[in-house]
């Protein structure tokens, strides 16, 4: 794989992904399709997180390298698009994992 193809395929990969929980969330009403109030928490921590990203960026600490499977398309100097959805990814998956175990244990 060569050219453009490639550097999509991360950011395919992630939204694959999110696709993936969303449809675990919608099969067993674990979270956001229980109610939109779930958003909030996704909605939070990729804020937290992207302030995060930020600040590392701007001290010099984080940086974006070059990967050929990034889409090239920065948001910020040395943020990625790519960034954004894989914290969302993050952040969905930690909900779901916490709201399947506490329906495990009965909470």
């Amino acid at each position: 794989m060569e050219g453009p193809s490639l550097s999509l395929v991360y950011l395919g990969l992630l939204l694959f992904s999110i696709g993936g929980l969303a449809a675990l969330d919608f099969k067993y009403q674990l979270a956001i399709a229980k109610t939109r109030r779930y958003l909030c928490m996704i909605l939070v921590p990729v804020t937290f997180f992207l302030i995060w990203d930020l600040a590392g960026i701007s001290l010099g600490i984080f940086f974006r390298g070059n990967a050929p499977y990034l889409t090239g398309i920065l948001l910020s100097e040395e943020l990625p698009l790519e960034e954004v959805f894989f914290l969302i990814l993050l952040s969905y998956s930690a909900l779901l994992l916490l709201k399947a175990f506490g329906r495990r244990t009965g909470k």
